[in-house]
C-alpha cells in the first residue's frame, strides 16, 4: 500500500533522466514543463507512456505545444512520433526555432 501512495506522487522514472537534480526534492506538479521536456529529449516510449500516465495525455500536449520553448529539432521529431496527434507547426518550440529560414527584404 505505501509503494501505490508512494507513486501517486511521482512519476515512475528512472532516477538516470535527472542526473543533476536531488530526485527527492523534486515537485513534480510543480517541474511537469522541465519534466515533460526532460523526457521528450532523453527518454523513449516506455518513459512517454510514464509521463502521459502521471499528467494525463492533455496536459502533456499542451506543454509541448505552448509551454516548452526549446527543443532540439530530434527531439521535436521525437515528439511528432510519440503524439501522432501532435503536428510541429502547433509547437511553441518548432516556430520559435533559431534555424529556421528568414525571408530578406
Amino acid at each position: 500500500m505505501k509503494n501505490m501512495v508512494k507513486n501517486a506522487h511521482k512519476p515512475n522514472l528512472h532516477h538516470k533522466y535527472f542526473w543533476d537534480t536531488d530526485i527527492d526534492k523534486v515537485d513534480w506538479q510543480k517541474m511537469y514543463v522541465a519534466v515533460i521536456t526532460r523526457i521528450i529529449e532523453r527518454g523513449g516510449q516506455k518513459e512517454v507512456d510514464e509521463i502521459v500516465r502521471f499528467y494525463g495525455r492533455e496536459k502533456v500536449l499542451k506543454a509541448l505545444k505552448d509551454e516548452i520553448f526549446f527543443l532540439p529539432n530530434y527531439a521535436i521529431e521525437d515528439a511528432l512520433r510519440f503524439f501522432p496527434e501532435l503536428k510541429k507547426e502547433e509547437m511553441y518550440c518548432y516556430l520559435n526555432r533559431k534555424d529556421k529560414p528568414y525571408h530578406w527584404i
